[in-house]
């Protein structure tokens, strides 16, 4: 990996990185029950923030000088997250 490659893939996998923990905390630590509004109010944010990120880490790497450096494969990982996120979001009631 040139020098290059590094200095631009290294701040995208930190996003990436970002937006798997927010994913897991929303899938892992839900709301308690029917009556816990304060965690569905919260998992909600969650879900929301790692769409932005999802959406963030897409924009920058569609960006010209990005894609010839990193190459589209890196449009995966904020994809399958953010699909994750927005089903997430719509089954949780």
């Amino acid at each position: 990996m040139t020098y290059r490659r590094w200095w631009i893939g290294a701040p995208l996998a930190l996003v990436h990185l970002l937006n798997a923990v927010v994913v897991y905390y929303a899938l892992a630590y839900g709301p308690a029950g029917a009556w816990d509004d304060q965690g569905y109010a919260g998992t909600e944010l969650e879900c929301l923030i790692a769409l932005f990120l999802s959406a963030g880490a897409i924009v920058i790497t569609l960006l010209p000088p990005v894609r010839r450096t990193v190459g589209l494969w890196w449009l995966v990982p904020p994809a399958v997250l953010g699909v994750i996120a927005w089903v997430r979001i719509a089954t949780l009631g």
